[in-house]
């Protein structure tokens, strides 16, 4: 309870009766039984008391005798409305000279009037004064025009006599004696709820969209279309008998004088004693009362020493005094503060009650300091910090029970406070910007891992964490959060810290770390600008599980591994893990589709120096007379390698042959030098090696089919020319005890070429390599199939050649036909399409038709 007004006589023992009152701006209405207008003129001093009460006029002549029972000063339109003697009347404010007589107004028992307001688009505000009549059980309506009210053509009948009524926007609400009523404007009514034991209803009017209905001791809030407003009625001490509404206060007469409540917080705030007070009006903030006999006016107490005196009470009451402190005639900025000031005390009582949502929302609101919000909970501020803060009083520890619910309304509070610091990034100083994110961010880290872990990860992976590291580090490293302490780590930039971490987890059994992938996805994900921590950290993967740490350089789903320096790796691969060279290489060859030569050599010489590695151990092991198998056909890893390398060398096309046929060796890898001379176009040294170092016919086939689709037709008569005149030995390059006697002719293999292959080979020049002493016998295929495809196509051109000469002849006909055609074109000829003489214009002809045609006049058609 607290003291908003005090009561101020201003008129005492009055010798008339007292019916009805009105007010506006410093004049009083006093309406009388005995039939009088009285007119008081109330000056106020210092704290709006009346020091002057002075009465201007006293009118009877123009009043019947009967009660003055109603009556309304408009002040905006300069008349007040009376009514006595069951008739409305009205008359000039100034000098209450009656205007035209309301007539159809006889029997009238009550009137309401409302100003409408209307703006038009140019911003004009216009008002329109509309007057509602009660008379008897019906309603009529009026509008004022020309200083005069005009009777609006609708009139409403009505169940009852209303007792009590009032506008709102376009409704009406009426109070009948048992139930209150709504009228739209259509005429249509709904009914609301009775009016209980109350002796008359109620109706006030609260602003200009809502209204007070009065029910037994307590007060309904209702708007224009009858619905309540609030969740609960304001109760009285006794049940009223007049309203009237000042805000924030609503002022009830009751048996014992005056009572004053607030809707929010809904609180009775003062009784004042009054003698039998039955009469109230309120206007722009004045309040008058009045009893049969006296009226007193109410006078505020001054905002400010009601605000201080709410602040102090053992209870304060917040939200009273924030409606207050919206009431005050200071500045904006003042005002403002006050209201900050408030509801900040109101954000820390309330968190000091244990409301935690609703003071973290009013912080959130009031856009506190996040420190200040933070600083609340004990555990969350470094001690440096906290000892700067000050309080009204030292916040309360939040109790176990309500930790939970604590932390969750202040991640609320740090949330938005985040999405502000982002949104006004350019309009905060850089350092401060830069300190508060840490704040916020570093709080919600242990917010999270106080009531939800799953959290964590999100926030240290959010792209502009400000978390502190040194402060994240320490909780998440207490609390075992080792695979957040990574992601930490690795959205710092501190990638060394995080790979320590991993390499010193990797063997212990509980730990989250264990284990050498989160290692190897860590690596992929560094790029090229760590390319050395990449290697100093790969190194122990790749001697534990070798085939899982290639990865690291291979995974090209993975847009960092791809953009690694090949040649870097390479070169680190075959210093710290050899074998996987080859792995690598062939990665980014058929895989990456890796053109370069040098990758290709490389590759072509780690096969060959693993080749051989291992051949020495094939050969050793081999027992004693057998050979060894062909090439590609030895059993393990010797077998696959070599194959891979015959592929490697039949279908790459980006080494560079002339090198690396330097670095195999003279007296092995044979058909590995096979295929690099025919590489290097030297068709009979790589002929000669399959057909007699190496008597496989097969694979020189193989060759020569390979060689002849690529457009070396002539490698089918090279390889007859090695079967028929084999080269010296010592020309082929290479150093075999086999290969040092001479190489004799293979006369069968040569016939079998001339018989496969016969339509591949120039049939002049293969029998000019035969020997003369070749039985024809042995040729008979060769020569019959020969003889068949030169008469088969000896047949074909004569065949093409008659063809020919009969076109030949027809065009020469045709020729001849066309130029003995003549035709005349004399100054009668006409022009086809425009119908006008051809002259001497160019012209055209067409030669189906016959018909004449300017040249122009053709285009012209055929555009």
């Amino acid at each position: 309870m607290h003291d908003a007004y005090r009561a101020v006589p201003i008129l005492d023992n009055l010798p008339l009766h007292i019916e009805s009152i009105s007010c506006f701006n410093g004049t009083l209405l006093v309406g009388t039984r005995q039939g009088h207008l009285l007119v008081y003129e109330v000056r106020t001093g210092h704290g709006g008391v009346p020091v002057i009460v002075k009465l201007k006029k006293s009118i009877k002549t123009m009043f019947s005798k009967k009660p003055l029972v109603q009556v309304e000063a408009v002040p905006e339109f300069d008349i007040v409305v009376c009514l006595a003697d069951n008739l409305v009347t009205v008359h000039d404010l100034q000098t209450l000279q009656t205007l035209p007589t309301l007539q159809r107004t006889r029997g009238a028992s009550l009137f309401a009037l409302t100003i409408n307001r209307t703006t038009s688009v140019s911003g004009e505000v216009t008002e329109v004064l509309q007057l509602c009549v009660c008379i008897r059980r019906k309603l009529q309506m009026f509008y004022w025009k020309n200083r005069e009210f005009l009777e609006m053509d609708s009139e409403m009948s009505l169940p009852d006599t209303p007792r009590a009524m009032a506008w709102c926007h376009e409704s009406l609400v009426m109070g009948f004696r048992r139930d209150y009523y709504l009228m739209r404007r259509d005429g249509t009514t709904e009914e609301l709820f009775p009016t209980g034991r109350q002796p008359e209803p109620i109706i006030t009017a609260m602003g200009a969209d809502r209204l007070i209905l009065a029910k037994d001791n307590l007060s309904i809030f209702v708007d224009k279309d009858g619905q309540p407003t609030q969740k609960y009625a304001s109760t009285w001490a006794d049940v009223p008998t007049g309203m009237a509404y000042s805000p924030p206060y609503i002022i009830g007469l009751i048996g014992r004088g005056v009572e004053i409540l607030t809707v929010e917080p809904k609180a009775s705030i003062q009784e004042i004693s009054l003698p039998k007070p039955k009469l109230i009006s309120s206007k722009d903030g004045l309040i008058y009362v009045a009893s049969t006999t006296c009226v007193w006016r109410l006078v505020a107490i001054p905002i400010t020493t009601q605000i201080k005196s709410l602040l102090a009470q053992e209870r304060p009451q917040f939200e009273l005094a924030l409606s207050l402190a919206n009431l005050t005639d200071e500045t904006e900025d003042d005002r403002l503060q006050r209201v900050h000031d408030i509801e900040s005390l109101f954000a820390f009582q309330l968190f000091q009650e244990g409301k935690y949502e609703e003071s973290l929302r009013l912080y959130s609101k009031l856009n506190a300091e996040p420190t200040a919000v933070i600083g609340l909970f004990t555990d969350l501020l470094p001690s440096e910090y906290r000892t700067r803060l000050v309080y009204p009083s030292p916040p309360k520890p939040i109790q176990s029970s309500n930790i939970e619910r604590a932390y969750l309304s202040l991640m609320d509070f740090l949330t938005t406070k985040r999405n502000y610091l982002i949104q006004n990034k350019d309009s905060i100083e850089a350092t401060t910007h830069k300190k508060l994110f840490q704040i916020v961010d570093t709080t919600l880290l242990k917010c999270y891992l106080q009531t939800n872990e799953a959290l964590v990860a999100p926030l240290l992976r959010l792209k502009d964490n400000h978390c502190h590291i040194e402060e994240s580090e320490r909780i998440l490293t207490s609390r075992n959060k080792y695979s957040e302490l990574i992601i930490l780590y690795q959205k710092k930039g501190l990638h060394k810290k995080a790979l320590e971490l991993l390499l010193r987890h990797s063997q212990r059994a509980s730990s989250p770390l264990r284990g050498h992938e989160m290692t190897i996805r860590y690596l992929q994900h560094l790029g090229p600008q760590h390319i050395q921590l990449i290697f100093d950290f790969s190194v122990w993967v790749l001697n534990a599980h070798p085939e899982d740490a290639l990865k690291i350089f291979t995974d090209t789903e993975i847009a960092e591994v791809s953009s690694l320096p090949r040649d870097q790796v390479l070169f680190f691969l075959e210093k710290s893990a050899e074998e996987l060279a080859i792995p690598y290489l062939k990665h980014i060859v058929w895989v990456c589709n890796e053109t370069g030569a040098a990758f290709h050599n490389r590759l072509v010489h780690l096969y060959r120096l693993r080749i051989q590695s291992l051949t020495q151990d094939y050969l050793s092991s081999l027992p004693e007379g057998q050979l060894p198998a062909a090439a590609g056909r030895e059993t393990g890893e010797l077998g696959q390698l070599r194959r891979e390398l015959l592929v490697f060398l039949e279908s790459s096309t980006h080494y560079e042959p002339q090198r690396l046929l330097t670095h195999f060796p003279f007296d092995s890898f044979l058909e590995e030098r096979a295929l690099l001379l025919g590489r290097l176009g030297r068709h009979d040294q790589a002929l000669a090696i399959y057909t007699h170092l190496l008597k496989d016919t097969e694979r020189a086939n193989q060759y020569c089919e390979r060689t002849y689709n690529q457009g070396g037709k002539e490698v089918y008569a090279s390889l007859l020319k090695m079967y028929l005149q084999p080269p010296d030995p010592a020309s082929l390059g290479v150093h075999i005890g086999s290969a040092s006697s001479r190489i004799q002719p293979n006369l069968s293999s040569a016939f079998d070429v001339l018989r496969d292959h016969w339509h591949r080979i120039d049939s002049c020049r293969a029998l000019a390599l035969l020997p003369s002493n070749t039985p024809l016998a042995d040729l008979e295929e060769f020569l019959t199939n020969v003889i068949e495809e030169r008469s088969v196509e000896l047949r074909k051109n004569g065949v093409l050649c008659s063809l020919l000469k009969g076109a030949n002849l027809r065009a020469k006909g045709h020729k001849v036909e066309l130029e003995s055609i003549k035709f005349v074109v004399d100054e009668d000829s006409i022009c086809f399409i425009c119908k006008k003489r051809i002259g001497i214009s160019a012209f055209s002809r067409d030669p189906l038709t016959k018909h004449l045609t300017h040249y122009f006049c053709m285009n012209d058609e055929n555009p």
